[in-house]
């Protein structure tokens, strides 16, 4: 009896001792048994681990069984193993094969004993010894069994703590450095790549992806993708709130966990989600203040329970995702303030410039002026040049208002405004371009309303609209081509507007330039300004109007759209 008390002494010492020769609980658990079977008269033997996420028991040693017994799973009311852990008491069994709740691992097996592995009152497994001879143990031996149980799972408790502490000391050494790199980046898309790469590293997740918020406030968008081949532009997604579990994230603010991906009616990634083999689901939102502009979602290809400390950590990352993206939007806005300040500057400076400019014409306009008066030129009723005289005279006066209009920048120009009807202008204008026209083998082709339209307008200041339209086209067009204008009334904003279409057979304006044709100093001409749009822009404005580019396909032409109020509409 003394050499059986040294031995179970012995035995306890080692166990307590595995805390500090082993960092691995899965090396600890295949030396206690080594040592349960040392001491107790046992021929095979085995350990199993409730799994945290199925509930369901998992055999993890074993000694003296099959070796296909290992990583086998049971339910826990299943054997006698299933037994104990659901109850949470030993049992002893002397003859298996009168026993209903035996589950047979190995035939030779005739007598059963099994302990509760018990950490903070809950059962975390169940430690089995098997022996081939009948009643082969007693109370003695389940005494020594349960001394030796209860000292290995303080061992393991320990060593999975200590595991813990290392898992949580590598994710906040993740974290922290994920922050830092994510605070370093301007581009919201390489922000976003960013975070969903690192959410693969903060825990066993086998795809990360991160959906925004569209302009509409209704659907959702995907901008990044981690762990599956193509990144987001080969799994394009838009998924309305109404129709997913991301709204009610995006709705209530909270986390939403989803056991099953694919038993779920709203899921998405329908193909990914059976390619990949995706379980489990943890959905959380991306909030800028009170405001959700986003999700940030992690899957599992196994069946998952997140605990808190991961919905704490993913929750971490999805305000850094926030904190980001403010970053991003604030750098946004300093560089469009930078490029603001420089356009003011580069406006300031073209402003001194041409107050110069029209300050040296007047004297000499005037001088043309008064010349031409002096050659009384007159032909006979019929001939084109009387008309083109007339022409002169009008363009020169124009230009003599200019001058007036820019030495006097802060005057406004609403007084000079006639009422013209608008086929009229527009006619004359393509008069005035004729022989370029014809030079540039362009057709231009108007279709005026079937009854004039008027407008209240500065007609030099119409023509100098359709003139910078026109001649954009005729420039476009280098091998020749043709422009459609077309006029006729419509109703806007519940007012009568002239509306003016321009189309031309061009190359169109560049995809790239679309939205921001009208902005001042932008031009894809190297022998252009960038500002007669803008200025077209401005002028339609100052008449209560507007005017805007069409979109078309690429390679069919530019058409450009402006209007005005109709006289009295």
């Amino acid at each position: 009896m003394p050499d059986d008390s040294h031995t179970e002494l012995d035995a306890l010492y080692h166990i307590s001792r595995l805390v500090s020769d082993t960092e691995d609980a899965h090396e600890a658990l295949r030396l206690i048994l080594d040592e349960v079977m040392r001491v107790l008269p046992a021929t095979s033997a085995s350990i199993a681990l409730v799994n945290p996420d199925t509930r369901r028991l998992q055999i993890e040693v074993v000694r003296g069984l099959p070796e296909e017994t290992r990583g086998l799973e049971l339910p826990p009311s299943r054997g006698v193993t299933g037994w104990v852990a659901l109850h949470g008491k030993p049992l002893i069994i002397p003859n298996v094969r009168e026993d209903s709740r035996y589950f047979n691992l190995k035939d030779t097996v005739c007598s059963e004993m099994a302990v509760p592995m018990l950490l903070d009152g809950l059962v975390v497994g169940v430690v089995n010894v098997d022996s081939e001879k009948p009643a082969a143990f007693g109370n003695q031996e389940l005494k020594v069994l349960t001394l030796l149980t209860s000292e290995a799972t303080k061992v393991v408790g320990r060593l999975w703590l200590i595991n813990q502490l290392r898992i949580k000391a590598r994710q906040l050494e993740s974290l922290i450095a994920t922050g830092q790199t994510l605070v370093s980046k301007l581009e919201l898309e390489a922000v976003l790549d960013t975070a969903a790469r690192q959410a693969l590293s903060l825990m066993p997740c086998r795809l990360c992806a991160i959906f925004l918020l569209n302009a509409d406030g209704a659907s959702l968008r995907l901008v990044a993708l981690a762990g599956h081949d193509g990144g987001p532009a080969a799994h394009a997604e838009s998924l309305a709130l109404a129709d997913s579990v991301l709204g009610s994230v995006i709705r209530h603010k909270k986390q939403v966990e989803v056991p099953s991906v694919a038993h779920t009616e709203e899921h998405h990634f329908t193909q990914l989600v059976a390619s990949a083999g995706l379980v489990s689901l943890l959905v959380t939102p991306i909030l800028v203040g009170d405001r959700a502009i986003g999700v940030l979602n992690v899957y599992t290809d196994r069946s998952h329970r997140f605990n808190n400390d991961e919905r704490r950590i993913f929750s971490t990352l999805a305000n850094l995702c926030a904190v980001a993206a403010q970053n991003a939007e604030l750098y946004t806005r300093v560089f469009a303030s930078e490029e603001s300040l420089r356009k003011n500057e580069r406006l300031t400076t073209l402003g001194l410039l041409a107050a110069e400019i029209a300050h040296e014409i007047r004297n000499p306009l005037t001088v043309i002026t008064l010349l031409l008066d002096t050659l009384d030129l007159r032909f006979p009723e019929g001939d084109v040049r009387q008309q083109d005289v007339t022409i002169i005279r009008e363009k020169l006066s124009q230009l003599g208002e200019t001058v007036e209009r820019v030495l006097g920048f802060s005057k406004s120009g609403t007084a000079l405004q006639s009422r013209w009807p608008l086929g009229a202008v527009i006619e004359e204008t393509v008069r005035l371009l004729r022989l370029k026209v014809e030079q540039s083998r362009v057709g231009v082709h108007f279709h005026p309303p079937a009854r004039p339209l008027l407008v209240d307008a500065h007609k030099s200041q119409l023509q100098q609209v359709l003139l910078n339209l026109m001649l954009n086209s005729l420039q476009a067009m280098p091998q020749g081509g043709r422009i459609d204008i077309e006029l006729h009334e419509e109703t806007k904003d519940n007012s009568h507007v002239a509306m003016v279409t321009v189309r031309d057979t061009g190359p169109g304006v560049p995809p790239a330039l679309g939205t921001r044709v009208f902005e001042s100093f932008l031009t894809a001409r190297q022998d252009g300004t960038g500002l007669g749009l803008a200025i077209c822009k401005r002028i339609l404005r100052d008449h209560r109007g507007d005017i805007e580019l069409v979109e078309t396909p690429p390679g069919t032409g530019a058409t450009f759209r402006f209007w005005l109020p109709c006289a009295g509409g």
